[in-house]
């Protein structure tokens, strides 16, 4: 959910929203490119691949902060070239093994960060407590699964998962259901029509760690497939998160706040 600096994960170790919104004062004049269109070099991940599954999870309620996200106008995977590229690739090297990718959150204006950490701070109504079942909210940053600046922002970092070649679309998001927590069974977690990787997305939990031995060896062997065929084409996962990975050989970028809208037509 969160990514760090340059493109290594980066934690604000403090619960405080004080520190995180200080970190990102201090950071956001040599870092921040605040603009209304996307910066150069960015591309929609649709006019790349169009047959890699999108379900971009911050511009709808599906989420740990259960609304949409400042900044996500749209919901569709913007990327800069070179990690669209390397995701095409990897979706054209799964042709074969009868699985594809889906992705979850792609480019993340640094307008959606900061709410991210404004809902850490805030008074816990339970209402999205499926996403940590076994944690505090005001725990979270301490822990680092929110912290004040993300890699997502450089546009060169995706969360994605893969699904069955031939899936069927999965069920509407119902935000009036009471959805199992991310740690239970698949059948039980909000709507997904992904392979069963042991957790849903965005689970704040050691379950989610990609190497976790709390898993079943069907779900173990799904994630290393993954990070197989991710790190082939150059990308490496966070491995406290299965579902996030860098491009590597992506050269340092800035962070942007331009927010994400509909891709234009033709």
């Amino acid at each position: 959910m969160r990514r760090g600096l340059a493109a290594r994960p980066w934690h604000v170790r403090r619960s405080s929203l004080a520190l995180a919104t200080g970190v990102w004062l201090a950071l956001a004049p040599q870092q921040a490119h605040s603009q209304n269109s996307l910066p150069q070099n960015f591309v929609y991940l649709r006019d790349i691949d169009s047959g890699i599954a999108q379900d971009i999870r911050y511009a709808g309620a599906d989420n740990f902060v259960g609304r949409p996200l400042p900044g996500y106008d749209a919901a569709g995977c913007v990327l800069r070239r070179d990690t669209a590229a390397a995701l095409k690739q990897v979706q054209a090297d799964l042709a074969g093994s009868g699985f594809a990718l889906k992705v979850y959150d792609c480019y993340r204006p640094t307008r959606a960060v900061r709410a991210m950490a404004a809902w850490a701070n805030g008074r816990d109504n339970g209402s999205t407590r499926r996403f940590y079942p076994q944690l505090q909210k005001d725990s979270l940053f301490a822990l680092g699964y929110i912290a004040g600046l993300s890699a997502h922002s450089t546009g060169t970092t995706v969360d994605l998962t893969l699904i069955e070649a031939s899936a069927p679309a999965a069920p509407a998001f119902d935000p009036a259901m009471a959805y199992g927590p991310c740690t239970g069974p698949a059948a039980q977690r909000a709507p997904d029509n992904s392979v069963d990787m042991g957790t849903g997305y965005d689970c704040f939990d050691g379950k989610s760690h990609t190497a976790s031995a709390a898993i079943s060896a069907e779900q173990r062997r799904m994630r290393n497939l993954l990070v197989a065929a991710m790190a082939k084409r150059g990308f490496r996962n966070y491995f406290r998160e299965w579902w996030h990975y860098t491009l590597r050989s992506a050269a340092p970028a800035g962070y942007f706040d331009a927010p994400i809208r509909p891709r234009p037509p033709g």
